[in-house]
């Protein structure tokens, strides 16, 4: 077992220093794989996020370091971050699991696809640029792509450190500035790149760190008047609220990575053991914890019996206990709420009539585990088929036709992403085609890379994050135009 990490850093991060909130309180944070308490941390409220909302105007202040800075020194600082989380990920990595929950070598593999973001958009930094347009008339036009100015950043509890960078990255990369609002329940990892950003040298105020809760710093930052853009990924609920306050503040712009309910086919010529292995990791990676997790299984009827055979055994298999343990693949829901919210849909699975192929029960006497649930004999009109349970659940659906498919696949309100398991391109292509997705995952699930624009369709959210759409977002086109004597072309 890895020794537990030391809490280095737990007040808020405003203006390049760590400082206590003006009411001066705290809240717990818990290990949820013991439900105990790990330490306090500040808790912020409306008075901390104008306090760091006016840090990030003056870093962002016209003449400022942060504006009047080369954008390939931009680049540089961002590359700098993304080195010492490098350096650090031993013990960011420990951090993470000590305070999510996930296995080791799951936040491991956190810490390297965070360094990669971040070192992908280093890269944009001098590449953002506008155009020359041959414009009617006697006159000579330009284009400019400006930084929208001050963000609100709010991210989930399911990849701390991987949701900073996906926020940090393009927001630095477009000279933005930043307030972020960590989760509740998962202040930790956020705090200390907070601590490594001044390392790394950014300049006091471009980026800043507000602990607390949704309906006191998320409310203040999505309301207020001085930020231009608010970035969240979460619950399609909150996304809702996030919409309503920007239209009532100050118009701000907004991105929204919200929920889903992904559908992953399964086609009768697909290689059965590889389909069976993809779907599990859809839906059983990070306990379930993941907004795009593939958490309908639909399998066609010719192969149904023998893939859920298979399914269950890996499942029984599937090793679970302390996140620290060697071996370990499966930790504990993030918190004692999560781990009510699932156990409720899991009986009202039982209760509707599907079949518990494995699990669906708690694991051991401590903490938020619950143990790898397999159901088949799922229908569209149950819960657990119909509503985001974001556990540990794999609902196994039973499909004959194309045409059927496609129907049942779309009968949602969510449209984050989708999977294919076949070996004939054109029902692949045709599944792709069909299905209300913002990403489609051929013989594969959840690649995605710091390339690869990311995000929903329908109530799963607005605004794609990753690759260049990531950017967009985070920058204003100012068009300007000059009167010349004479246009020669």
């Amino acid at each position: 077992m890895t020794k537990q990490p030391e809490i280095k850093f737990t007040k808020l991060f405003i203006d390049g220093k760590f400082v206590d909130s003006v009411s001066g309180k705290k809240f717990a944070v818990i290990n949820p794989s013991t439900g105990k308490k790990i330490c306090d941390v500040t808790e912020g409220d409306e008075a901390d996020v104008d306090k760091a909302v006016e840090a990030a105007r003056r870093a962002f202040k016209l003449g400022s370091k942060w504006r009047t800075m080369d954008a390939s020194s931009r680049g540089h600082l961002i590359y700098k971050l993304a080195d010492l989380i490098e350096r650090d990920a031993e013990y960011l990595a420990a951090l993470e699991t000590l305070n999510n929950g996930k296995p080791l070598p799951e936040a491991q593999f956190d810490m390297v696809f965070a360094v990669k973001c971040l070192r992908y958009y280093a890269g944009w930094t001098d590449k953002i640029h506008g155009q020359t347009i041959p414009a009617d008339g006697s006159s000579f036009v330009m284009t400019r792509k400006e930084p929208v100015g001050v963000v609100g950043q709010i991210i989930p509890w399911n990849y701390p450190v991987l949701m900073c960078a996906w926020k940090f990255g393009p927001a630095l990369a477009a000279g933005c500035t930043i307030v972020l609002k960590p989760a509740t329940e998962t202040p930790l990892t956020a705090l200390y790149l907070a601590h490594l950003s001044v390392e790394a040298g950014f300049p006091a105020g471009v980026i800043n760190v507000v602990n607390g809760f949704g309906d006191t710093v998320g409310t203040a930052l999505t309301k207020h008047p001085n930020i231009q853009k608010i970035a969240f990924t979460g619950s399609t609920e909150v996304g809702r609220s996030i919409m309503e306050n920007a239209a009532k503040s100050n118009l701000k712009r907004f991105s929204l990575e919200l929920g889903g309910k992904s559908p992953i086919a399964v086609f009768p010529d697909a290689d059965l053991d590889n389909a069976v292995s993809t779907c599990f990791s859809a839906i059983f990676a990070n306990m379930g914890q993941c907004c795009c997790a593939g958490s309908r299984t639909f399998v066609h009827e010719d192969i149904y019996d023998e893939f859920v055979k298979k399914t269950a055994a890996m499942a029984a298999a599937r090793k679970v206990g302390n996140p620290f343990d060697e071996g370990v693949e499966h930790g504990p829901q993030v918190s004692e709420k999560q781990f009510n919210k699932i156990i409720d849909l899991v009986e009202s699975g039982k209760k509707e009539g599907a079949s518990v192929k494995c699990g669906g029960k708690k694991w051991g006497t401590e903490g938020y585990f619950i143990e790898p649930t397999v159901f088949a004999d799922v229908t569209d009109d149950m819960r657990i088929a119909k509503e985001e349970i974001f556990g540990p659940v794999q609902t196994i659906l039973k499909f004959r036709t194309m045409k059927e498919l496609i129907e049942r696949a779309n009968k949602t309100y969510y449209g984050l992403a989708a999977g294919v398991m076949t070996k004939d391109m054109n029902t692949a292509l045709t599944f792709a085609q069909a299905v209300e997705a913002g990403s489609v995952w051929i013989n594969c699930y959840n690649a995605t890379t710091a390339q690869t624009p990311f995000g929903g369709f329908k109530m799963s959210g607005q605004g794609r994050e990753l690759g260049e759409e990531g950017l967009h977002h985070y920058l204003e086109v100012k068009t300007i135009t000059i009167a010349i004597p004479q246009k020669n072309s």
